[in-house]
């Protein structure tokens, strides 16, 4: 009974750390980016919401800008971003429903 409910004790934090590793998704810009005043270089970046807050980060560095997370009807098959011009409005996140998005909401239903 004992090793049972270490078990299940076990089980669950794994399920937690698996939860906490599936709000962090992996994102490529080919291109630098703005974010209202913010300017991501290209390269490849950890993206994660904190509250808010879409937290960037490529290696040491990490930018935090104003974002919503929401989610589409169907997963997208790929990574995608939508911008206009150089002002970064959404990224899409493949194989799931999830995207990110910046600014006005109108805007980035574009």
């Amino acid at each position: 009974m004992k090793s049972l409910k270490m078990m299940f004790g076990i089980g669950v934090l794994a399920l937690g750390v698996a939860g906490a590793a599936d709000s962090a998704y992996k994102v490529k810009l080919y291109d630098s980016l703005w974010i209202g005043q913010t300017e991501l270089k290209a390269g490849d970046y950890k993206a994660e919401m904190q509250g808010d807050k879409a937290m960037f980060t490529m290696g040491k560095s990490t930018v935090e800008v104003a974002a919503t997370m929401g989610t589409n009807e169907k997963k997208f098959p790929t990574n995608a971003v939508v911008a206009d011009g150089k002002q970064l409005i959404e990224i899409d996140f493949g194989g799931t429903t999830a995207k990110m998005t910046f600014g006005n909401p109108v805007q980035a239903a574009k």
